[in-house]
C-alpha cells in the first residue's frame, strides 16, 4: 500500500510503500531496513571511536552479541506491555506471535536503551572494562541509531504529531474516528532526528576537544539531552505509550526524569567535583600500558 506524504509549506511530495522488497515470498519493510543501516552506522563509529575511551575496539564487536538481541527484546517488551491491547483477540486471549513480529515496527527505543545498560553492567564485569567510559562511547552509537531510526517511522507514516500550521507541517491521510482524513501535523519524527543529530554532535565536540573531564560525563549528557527533547517532543505526538490507562505518557515522564538525574549529576561532578585528567579510564590504561612496557625493557636491559 502506498501512501502519500506532503510537506505543503515547503513544496515537498513522498509516494512511500512500507514494503522495500519481497524475500522468499517474505515482505522486507522499509523499516528494518532503515534499523539495519542506522545499527550498522553505529557500529562502525564505536568501534573507530573506542581507543579516545580506552576501550578496545573488538570489545565493541564481542558486546554486539549479547547486546544486539537483549536490546531488541527489551524494546519490543517495553513496547506491548504498555500497548497489551493491540495483541488481544475478540475472545480476551492474546496472539503471542503477533507480539514477536517486529517486521514492521513496534519498538520502544527505551526498552532497548535499559536492556543495553544492564547487559554492558555485566559485560564490563566480566571484561573488568569501566562501566562508565564504555558508556561514554555507547551512547553516541543510542544517538546514531535513534537519528537514522525515526526516518523508519516516516517511511510508516507514524509517530507523528497533532494539527499545526507551521510552514514545515507534514499532510498525511489518517485514519481517524472510523474513517480516513486529510490531517496536517507536527512532523515529531523529524524533530526528534534532528534533535538527536545536534546532540550527538555536541557531544562529540566535547570529546574531540579534549574537554571530557569524567567518565560517565558523555552519559549523563546523553540522558540529559534526549529527556529534554523526549520530553518535549512527546507531548506533541497523538500515538503515545500511557502509563496503563492514565493521562501520563510514559516516555515523556522517563524522559523529563532522567533528564533531572543527569542534571543533577553533572552539575554536582562538573560544579563541586574536582577531577584530575589521570581519573579517566583511557588515561588510566595508557599509564598501565606504559609501565608495563617500562618494566619489560627494564629487564631486557639486565
Amino acid at each position: 500500500m502506498t501512501r502519500t506524504v506532503l510537506f505543503p509549506g515547503l513544496g515537498l511530495e513522498f509516494h512511500l510503500d512500507r514494503v522495500a522488497f519481497e524475500l522468499f515470498g517474505l515482505p522486507i519493510y522499509w523499516y528494518g531496513i532503515i534499523i539495519a543501516c542506522g545499527f550498522l552506522l553505529a557500529v562502525v563509529f564505536c568501534y573507530k571511536m573506542a581507543p579516545r575511551f580506552g576501550i578496545k575496539s573488538d570489545d565493541v564487536i564481542d558486546l554486539l552479541f549479547p547486546a544486539v538481541p537483549l536490546a531488541i527484546v527489551g524494546a519490543r517488551l517495553y513496547y506491548v506491555i504498555f500497548y497489551l491491547d493491540l495483541y488481544r483477540r475478540e475472545d480476551g486471549s492474546y496472539d503471542f506471535l503477533e507480539m514477536l513480529d517486529i517486521r514492521d515496527g513496534g519498538l520502544a527505543i527505551y526498552g532497548g536503551v535499559i536492556a543495553a545498560a544492564l547487559t554492558l553492567i555485566v559485560f564490563c564485569r566480566v571484561k573488568k572494562i569501566d562501566f562508565y567510559a564504555f558508556a561514554d562511547l555507547g551512547v553516541f552509537g543510542l544517538l546514531i541509531g535513534q537519528c537514522v531510526g525515526r526516518w523508519g517511522n516516516f517511511v510508516n507514516v507514524e509517530a507523528y504529531g497533532g494539527p499545526t500550521d507551521l510552514p514545515w507541517r507534514m499532510g498525511i491521510d489518517a485514519y481517524v474516528d472510523g474513517a480516513w482524513q486529510y490531517l496536517e501535523v507536527h512532523p515529531t519524527f523529524l524533530y526528534e532526528s534532528l534533535w538527536n543529530l545536534l546532540g550527538f554532535l555536541l557531544l562529540l565536540l566535547v570529546v574531540l576537544r579534549g574537554k571530557r573531564r569524567f567518565d560517565g560525563e558523555i552519559m549523563w549528557g546523553y540522558f540529559l539531552w534526549y529527556g529534554v527533547g523526549r520530553g518535549l517532543i512527546e507531548g506533541l505526538r497523538t500515538d503515545s505509550l500511557y502509563l496503563f490507562g492514565t493521562s501520563i505518557r510514559v516516555s515523556q515522564a522517563l524522559g523529563f526524569a532522567s533528564a533531572l538525574v543527569a542534571a543533577a549529576v553533572l552539575i554536582y561532578h562538573l560544579c563541586f567535583r574536582r577531577h584530575r585528567p589521570e581519573e579517566l579510564y583511557v588515561n588510566r590504561v595508557q599509564a598501565k600500558k606504559q609501565t608495563k612496557e617500562e618494566d619489560e625493557h627494564g629487564g631486557d636491559s639486565h
